[in-house]
């Protein structure tokens, strides 16, 4: 196949990527929150002690996952990976659990990728969590999609489980707007997650959809480009959603 042909072929499938995103269709279900993919982790944080054992979750991305609200004050314990603790530590009382978060500020996925194994792999997490496409839009797709690639490939190769988010609201852009720079990296993450069979926390749909409904985001944001406490506790119900044994 020629350059020329492959591009083309490239520029339609992310065309249709776009169009699945924008009409709330699953690529290869990797929008589905299956439960199975966090089967194993479920079942020792169901252990009681003495046989459970310390369960790592680590939380690699920039400002959002750090906690920062109106930059520069951090609400730590109101971030999600911290509202997720809440309510794991409710559904899994004999579990013991870490929330490690690894984020840092007005980072993109290129220079998290650099620091991915002395700062994430090192903690040995049971789950990492990726969240980077916020400020992956000044990289550009290729430079990003690289950039995810080879964390996820990296932990995997360790036998880590990854899940991976899409981004929250950034005002300034139309979420509504199907070709906005979040929504074509959106696609692209829902695309990698098929690809490697791992699950994809949408929160770009869940906050996509409450403006389809006729409301505000502004409820849900601290500034133009963070959520607040109310926006963290949607994408912490949503990465519940995996945790739920209930559904087993």
């Amino acid at each position: 196949m020629n350059k020329q042909l492959l591009k083309f072929c490239t520029a339609l499938t992310f065309i249709s990527l776009i169009n699945s995103v924008a009409t709330g269709q699953t690529i290869n279900n990797a929008t589905v929150q299956d439960t199975a993919y966090l089967s194993t982790i479920i079942t020792q944080l169901n252990k009681q002690w003495p046989a459970n054992r310390t369960i790592n979750l680590v939380f690699h991305g920039h400002s959002v996952p750090s906690g920062y609200f109106k930059t520069p004050v951090i609400n730590t314990l109101g971030s999600y990976p911290y509202l997720l603790l809440s309510k794991l530590n409710a559904k899994y009382p004999y579990a013991v659990i870490n929330i490690i978060k690894t984020c840092i500020g007005g980072e993109n996925s290129e220079q998290g990728e650099k620091r991915f194994k002395k700062d994430v792999l090192s903690h040995k997490p049971d789950v990492v969590f990726i969240d980077y496409a916020l400020n992956d839009r000044n990289l550009g797709l290729e430079r990003a999609r690289t950039a995810w690639e080879k964390m996820i490939r990296a932990a995997q190769k360790q036998n880590i489980k990854v899940v991976l988010l899409t981004p929250t609201p950034d005002v300034t852009e139309n979420i509504l707007d199907p070709t906005s720079l979040l929504a074509q990296h959106t696609a692209q993450i829902i695309a990698l997650g098929a690809k490697y069979h791992i699950p994809v926390v949408d929160s770009y749909r869940q906050f996509k959809d409450i403006k389809a409904g006729g409301q505000s985001l502004d409820p849900y944001m601290a500034q133009f480009n963070h959520i607040n406490g109310k926006g963290h506790e949607i994408v912490a119900q949503q990465i519940a959603v995996l945790f739920d044994a209930e559904q087993h």
